[in-house]
């Protein structure tokens, strides 16, 4: 079990990681954000604003592991990231846990509420989003101010529509770089990173990756650190055939019915022993 002492430690946004390649971005980290950093942000699609596109290079191998802003067009993005941000400046200081993740941790909801009442929760989850998109948004004012016991990391799932350019091992080494991220500026905090759930069928393309993306985890070592915990939520949601159970899964085969949440948090709450 994880069990964290807790420090009073606040993130800090002054410096940011040694990521593999440095962009064009006018503004690399910290909150407000200049009028020329939300007009990159903004003005540009995402794909203009990977690593590499500033000098013509395609070097997909890196996206997965450097911040980029999301875009769902205009600045309908930034204002999801923008209303997290209000929430955590809502709720500086201690808390009990950070939710960092995409869709599947965005609609906890009710359920969090449910099996976790007792806990102080801070969610920062937005649908759609990949391990560079989280990058970007705990570098620009995502969790500044917050003293959190603990940290639940899952990110990867949206990266598999990326893999046949990336591969499967930059997916598997961004989600290593958000949880350096995160260490970095929680240096006391618990984190306990999930790994992808399943999603669709087996022999399915996006399947097949998130499998392959979960085992190449495994050789990162995330776990060395003494106080990070990797939880393995993929027996928990298949049959011995390897597909997925229906009833934990709603009808898109991606996304958690409040059952699925049920057996997400019964595998949690032994890790989330906070003091």
């Amino acid at each position: 079990m994880i069990r964290s002492t807790f420090l009073l430690l606040v993130a800090s946004t002054a410096a940011a990681l040694d990521y593999p390649h440095v962009t064009a971005e006018p503004q690399k980290t910290g909150w407000p954000l200049t009028a020329e950093e939300r007009a990159y942000v903004v003005d540009k699609p995402e794909y203009e604003r990977r690593p590499g596109r500033e000098s013509n290079k395609h070097l997909p191998q890196l996206w997965p592991q450097v911040p980029t802003a999301g875009h769902f067009g205009g600045d309908s993005w930034l204002k999801l990231h923008e209303a997290h941000v209000k929430t955590v400046q809502a709720n500086q200081g201690p808390l009990d846990v950070l939710l960092v993740g995409d869709s599947i941790t965005i609609q906890w909801g009710e359920s969090w509420k449910k099996h976790f009442p007792d806990l102080k929760a801070v969610n920062i989850g937005i649908g759609g989003d990949k391990t560079q998109n989280v990058l970007w948004r705990l570098d620009h004012g995502g969790v500044e101010g917050l003293q959190p016991k603990a940290i639940v990391l899952m990110i990867g799932n949206n990266n598999m529509f990326f893999t046949p350019e990336t591969g499967i091992e930059a997916a598997a080494k961004g989600i290593e770089m958000c949880l350096k991220n995160l260490r970095e500026k929680f240096p006391a905090a618990a984190i306990i990173v999930a790994k992808i759930l399943p999603a669709h069928t087996p022999g399915n393309a996006f399947y097949e990756d998130i499998k392959k993306t979960n085992a190449a985890l495994d050789p990162l070592k995330l776990d060395s650190d003494p106080n990070v915990k990797v939880l393995d939520l993929w027996p928990d949601f298949t049959n011995a055939d390897g597909t997925i159970k229906k009833d934990l899964f709603t009808p898109d085969n991606i996304h958690l019915s409040p059952a699925g949440y049920a057996v997400y948090a019964a595998k949690l709450k032994p890790l989330l022993v906070v003091k």
